[in-house]
């Protein structure tokens, strides 16, 4: 559980290729439900990641886009949007070979210490059936709306006199 060399920065043009790649392994397992061939699943990728930079830049104005490195290289991406009431956690995702390795965890952990030094709630959506959703009820987030397909989560910091109502 190597995860203490761990680090953020500044995406960067030069990311571009290592954000596609990145997106093509998190959404691979989905992709293969649809029997499509390389050049069919390669296009979706490209249209899909596309209109998700789209929405993440005009719905979360200010947010920081980051990469993760650990050991130097890049592993992941961290996307933040913070405000004066909350820290939204937008996207998280590692490349697979980093998963279940406490990197996640390690960097959730990050953002929830923030959030508790600044006396800050952590919003996010997670897809219904994403494994993630575990890991969020672990580390204190609870759910805040109806399940759809995306269900909204928030963590609290301990002592906040934050109204958040549980489900």
């Amino acid at each position: 559980m190597m995860h203490a060399d761990w680090r953020l920065r500044p995406a960067e043009e030069s990311d571009e290729a290592f954000l596609r790649q990145l997106y093509g392994e998190v959404r691979a397992a989905e992709i293969a439900l649809f029997g499509w061939d390389e050049v069919a699943a390669t296009a979706f990728l490209r249209i899909q990641f596309d209109a998700q930079q789209r929405h993440y830049a005009a719905a979360y104005p200010g947010a920081r886009f980051d990469i993760v490195e650990q050991g130097g290289s890049p592993v992941g991406r961290l996307t933040v949007h913070r405000t004066a009431d909350e820290i939204r956690l937008v996207d998280i995702a590692l490349l697979a070979s980093q998963r279940n390795r406490g990197l996640g965890s390690a960097l959730l952990q990050s953002l929830l210490d923030e959030a508790q030094a600044a006396g800050k709630r952590v919003t996010l959506q997670v897809e219904q059936h994403n494994r993630a959703r575990a890991l969020y009820r672990r580390l204190g987030f609870f759910e805040t709306g109806p399940e759809s397909v995306y269900l909204p989560m928030a963590w609290q910091p301990l002592g906040s006199t934050i109204r958040l109502q549980e489900k």
